[in-house]
């Protein structure tokens, strides 16, 4: 792949020269080589960016235009996810390593329907109301939040800017994002296609920067809202910055989601359905079922099912649609991995299949997927977030236990039980402590809140919950006879 140069940031939806010196270079986690360059925002790059941002929203067109006029031009927007969807596939899996299959399903085209599904709860949402007050009639108003500072992370870039920017536009607010410094090649293009569809000026800029840069603009006196994506440790760290200026936040944040699979599931349909849920991105997803529950009466049946499984993915260069696996983002992540592999032996858990370099696989960062068995919900591997393709299989007695294992957690943003029984399937679903829940089957619907419980997050994404997070309340007391 051709080295992929952008010398100008995106600031007010054009390019301009950076007024700093610093370089991004985004290496290919498959060849571990310069495939791109970017600038790397400085301090004052913030500054401008922020400063354009809050004259649109205090002064230009794009909060003052009609509902219907900012949802014909993010439909424009949607519309050029759409048509260059293979394009931004190819970029995010040459970023990032994800296989290229699944950057089309679940990164470009995912990112459509979240515009989608974004322009549909806008159609359906209640911007203004009159309400019988107790000493009159009320009129309560939901209006944008003003500037928003979107920092998002390199695991599904597209998908996690349309969560913030779709809601964050169509509510009349400006954004200054920020992609991560493993992955802001696709950013350039869904600025191309922002600007393409109309955006008016000064409404959206693109800064590519590290946490340093990130956590002056979460800091920043012009920032209304934060809308954040990432570790645990960065969300705790955002909620404390942005706290000076009492700035808004939204955390999504970390997850160790647990499938539970009942005595009564079946083999194949429950291996069949965890296994894309806890390998899905390399096993780089905040949502990915991470420990998987296994009854003790049949944990031998299923955990060779699992390990069948495992032996079966294809391991392999992102951009070729066969592969179901591809390299981490980084040396760090594939050492990280590596490291959880070494201290889940240690503390006795088993590797069932994988623990290291793909066979034949000496350059790129890839790590064989991986299964350990017999993991006690006690283990660091159960309690931590690995982020690749590392898996635990426990063990548990009955559904009492299967639930208390999946709650003994900081985290609760995810979780599945799969049974040949909904109904019962419903009530674990009703006892395990995560914001989002499927019972025989996995996925995540744009249409209705998603976010995490405890250390998983703060506020909801997605559906009218979501939308929400993107406008103040007003309430305007009207005289008698209103």
């Amino acid at each position: 792949m051709d080295v992929v140069e952008y010398g100008q940031l995106v600031i007010g939806g054009e390019l301009v020269e950076p007024l700093g010196d610093g370089v991004i270079e985004v290496v290919s986690p498959h060849t571990e080589e310069v495939i791109g360059r970017v600038p790397h925002a400085s301090f004052e790059d913030v500054d401008r960016a922020v400063g354009v941002a809050r004259r649109a929203f205090d002064e230009g067109p794009w909060p003052r235009l009609s509902l219907e006029e900012r949802i014909a031009v993010v439909t424009r927007i949607k519309d050029g996810v759409a048509a260059r969807h293979e394009e931004l596939a190819r970029v995010i899996s040459s970023e990032n390593g994800s296989p290229y299959s699944w950057s089309v399903l679940g990164q470009a085209l995912a990112s459509m329907m979240v515009w989608d599904s974004a322009i549909t709860v806008a159609r359906g949402f209640v911007f203004e109301e009159r309400r019988d007050g107790v000493l009159g009639k009320i009129l309560v108003r939901r209006e944008p939040v003003g500037v928003v500072a979107a920092v998002i992370p390199w695991n599904t870039p597209q998908f996690v800017a349309a969560s913030k920017l779709a809601p964050a536009l169509l509510s009349g607010c400006s954004v200054v994002l920020k992609p991560s410094p493993e992955a802001p090649l696709d950013s350039y293009v869904l600025a191309e296609i922002c600007r393409d569809a109309g955006l008016p000026e000064g409404v959206l800029s693109v800064l590519p920067a590290d946490r340093e840069t990130g956590e002056y603009l979460v800091g920043h006196s012009g920032v209304d809202k934060v809308a954040f994506t990432g570790s645990v440790a960065a969300g705790k760290r955002v909620m404390e910055v942005a706290a000076r200026n009492l700035t808004r936040v939204t955390l999504e944040l970390g997850g160790k989601s647990a499938a539970i699979v009942l005595p009564d599931a079946d083999v194949d349909a429950a291996v069949g359905g965890i296994g894309p849920a806890a390998w899905m991105n390399n096993g780089q997803a905040c949502v990915a079922q991470t420990r998987i529950l296994l009854p003790r009466e049949r944990y031998d049946e299923f955990a060779e099912a699992f390990v069948s499984a495992v032996r079966a993915l294809k391991v392999g260069d992102p951009l070729d649609p066969a592969t179901q696996i591809g390299p981490l983002v980084a040396r760090r992540q594939q050492e990280r991995s590596f490291e959880y592999i070494r201290i889940g032996q240690e503390e006795g858990a088993k590797v069932l299949v994988g623990g290291g370099r793909p066979e034949g696989m000496e350059r790129g960062w890839y790590v064989a997927p991986t299964l350990l068995g017999d993991v006690d919900n006690s283990m660091r591997v159960a309690r931590e977030e690995i982020f690749g393709p590392v898996i635990c299989l426990l063990p548990y007695g009955d559904e009492d236990e299967a639930v208390r294992i999946a709650n003994d957690s900081e985290y609760g943003l995810s979780g599945s039980v799969w049974t040949g029984d909904v109904e019962r399937g419903v009530d674990i679903a009703r006892r395990v402590r995560t914001g989002t829940y499927n019972v025989n089957t996995f996925s995540l619907d744009m249409l209705g809140p998603f976010g995490g419980y405890k250390n998983s997050g703060l506020g909801r994404e997605f559906g009218p919950e979501g939308f929400g997070e993107y406008l103040e309340h007003k309430m305007i007391h009207l005289p008698a006879g209103a």
